[in-house]
């Protein structure tokens, strides 16, 4: 079986809305498109693995579809990452897209979450999610999101669409790889790891404050 791979950048509170330009999604009256835009360098650049489609194929949800197929066809043609978004195959997650024009793509049928199982279940590419903050919130609930690749950018937001949303699936992740860029952009990549593993700091045999710190606790819940 091949693995699901969830790409994005999100800012210090988790916010990955609109981070290449002011237009790409004010939805919500979100005011900071293009957030990302000044933290880029050369080790970013170098880094570009798990954004680029390179061997892998895509699964993308209607709004980033729509950004990228606005874009990526129109760039040069010797732009490395131009090229192998274009030529990647595209699986689309759309109610409401009919016809699909950008190269190699097609529509996703039925219940998306049962088109990418089924697509997670043939042979081929690894599949790559990027940005589709909708289509993530879908496919993590059903457990169907193998990797994340998580660029964190030093910048507060406040408010805006989120990696994870309130609500989702409580779960622990394991860090695999890290690396740190010269604007301070934290690389990660993290894949899931079962429950969120819990424990405690507390005394053995707890103090008499601790204790009556739990009963006041418990009385102001009740």
């Amino acid at each position: 079986m091949r693995k699901l791979i969830a790409s994005t950048f999100v800012s210090l509170d988790g916010v990955m809305q609109a981070p290449g330009g002011p237009e790409e999604d004010p939805s919500g009256g979100f005011a900071f498109g293009g957030w990302t835009f000044n933290y880029w360098d050369e080790v970013m650049g170098r880094a570009m693995n798990g954004f680029d489609g390179k061997d892998r194929e895509l699964v993308l949800g209607r709004r980033t579809y729509e950004i990228f197929d606005a874009y990526w066809p129109y760039q040069s043609a010797d732009n490395p990452i131009a090229q192998t978004l274009n030529a990647a195959r595209k699986h689309v997650a759309s109610r409401t897209l009919k016809d699909l024009h950008w190269n190699n793509s097609t529509l996703l049928q039925g219940d998306v979450v049962a088109a990418v199982s089924a697509l997670k279940s043939e042979a081929g590419q690894d599949l790559q999610i990027i940005g589709s903050g909708n289509l993530i919130q879908t496919l993590r609930a059903a457990s169907l999101i193998d990797e994340y690749n998580v660029w964190t950018f030093p910048v507060v937001l406040g408010h805006g669409k989120r990696l994870f949303e309130a609500g989702a699936k409580a779960g622990g992740l394991r860090l695999t790889v890290s690396q740190v860029s010269a604007t301070g952009v934290v690389m990660s990549t993290y894949v899931p790891a079962g429950e969120v593993p819990i424990g405690s700091f507390a005394q053995t045999e707890p103090s008499a404050k601790e204790l009556d710190r739990r009963a006041k606790l418990a009385r102001e819940a009740g």
